[in-house]
């Protein structure tokens, strides 16, 4: 039974400022250039994390190889991850290690870890899985 009640995501999306966007492609067919589009003109900050496409620019952001190279005073909200699920657990790892203030990490469609909600929850924050954040602003606060 799933914990993230449609209040429970308003509050996510509400409170969060800056998204770390992991997965970012350059396509704009792509889902998570889309994605990263919708979220940047709806007036969240988002940083862009590709190592192929690392000192490149998306919407007056640098798009960093990895989350340790995100400025310390970006103050990142939430991760948003478009990685296979089997790839999420050292992403999670390095973004607990590299991202202080996170208060969120959300999954995309189709990518779950139980293992990450384990040690996502485990230090307090919340965990969003299988589910977009475009579609959920859309629906709750568009």
């Amino acid at each position: 039974m799933s914990t993230n009640t449609d209040e429970r995501l308003k509050t996510i999306l509400a409170r969060t400022r800056t998204i770390a966007l992991v997965g970012f492609s350059n396509k704009p067919d792509r889902a998570s250039h889309k994605v990263a589009r919708y979220l940047a003109e709806n007036g969240y900050r988002v940083i862009p994390v590709n190592p192929g496409l690392a000192g490149q620019s998306f919407m007056g952001e640098e798009i960093v190889a990895d989350l340790g190279q995100i400025p310390g005073d970006a103050q990142v909200d939430m991760l948003d991850v478009f990685r296979r699920s089997d790839m999420v657990m050292p992403i999670v790892e390095s973004a607990l290690e590299n991202l202080p203030g996170l208060k969120t990490v959300w999954l995309q469609i189709g990518v779950t870890s139980a293992e990450a909600q384990g040690m996502a929850e485990a230090k307090g924050l919340d965990f969003v899985e299988d589910r977009c954040p475009k579609i959920e602003h859309a629906r709750l606060l568009g």
